[in-house]
């Protein structure tokens, strides 16, 4: 339970870091789309879509967007019809990278996708090539706040968490995927508010990299968060 995480294990939110409120919204409701798509319209039972909502609310995306992304997952009304894919790379220094994407034009984003990373001195590898390289984890995202450290370790130990980031009163809990909703409800139970849940993947150890690699990581990963169609990036890179 070490309470803090390396720069690499933070997913880059294209969500949370893009300052144009269009692109925001976009993102927000394909994934809500694709979320019911998968899992239906129930937000009781679909964990992933009731985050999602609650997300979209704390962007003040309006009620009738969401309801209408909803209704177009589920096939209520005729909408674009986005899948979620997932490329797996590698960039400047040899660090992976998984890039997390839904599209209603796969050729079009894998060719986009391509030219990114092969511009940045990385290439597309192969499904498996690199996502050997991360594990697969629940993250519940908790409503920033000033957080006693000693109870919140204590409170998350009892939820049965594996791990925790906290810097500047953000808070992420990290558990295992199918534990999820049971720390969740636990958390729930002793007060604390959670915004998002869901999951993504972590690298199992970094890649340490140069400041002069950096100069080329770095407008790498903001040239795919730029990306309409990029939803999350994951690497194991370190900067030294």
């Amino acid at each position: 339970m070490a309470g803090h995480s390396k720069w690499a294990n933070i997913r880059h939110r294209k969500g949370a870091q893009d300052a144009k409120r269009s692109k925001v919204f976009t993102k927000i409701i394909k994934e809500i789309t694709i979320s019911a798509k998968i899992g239906g319209s129930d937000l009781d039972a679909n964990p992933s879509l009731r985050s999602l909502v609650i997300k979209a609310k704390s962007f003040n995306v309006p009620r009738q967007n969401i309801e209408r992304a909803i209704k177009k997952g589920t096939g209520e009304i005729e909408g674009i019809n986005y899948c979620d894919i997932r490329y797996e790379g590698f960039g400047p220094g040899g660090i992976a990278i998984i890039i997390d994407t839904i599209t209603d034009n796969k050729n079009r984003t894998v060719g986009e996708i391509r030219h990114i990373l092969t511009r940045y001195n990385g290439n597309m590898g192969e499904n498996g090539s690199a996502s050997h390289l991360f594990d697969r984890v629940g993250s519940l995202y908790l409503k920033e706040s000033s957080y006693d450290e000693d109870k919140l370790f204590e409170d998350i130990v009892f939820s049965g968490a594996d791990d925790y980031y906290l810097n500047n009163n953000k808070c992420i809990v990290y558990t295992k995927p199918d534990l999820i909703n049971s720390v969740k409800n636990k958390l729930e139970k002793l007060k604390y508010n959670i915004t998002e849940v869901t999951l993504e993947m972590i690298a199992k150890s970094n890649v340490d990299i140069s400041p002069e690699t950096s100069l080329l990581v770095d407008p790498l990963m903001f040239k795919l968060e730029d990306h309409d169609d990029v939803q999350a990036i994951y690497s194991n890179a370190n900067l030294i």
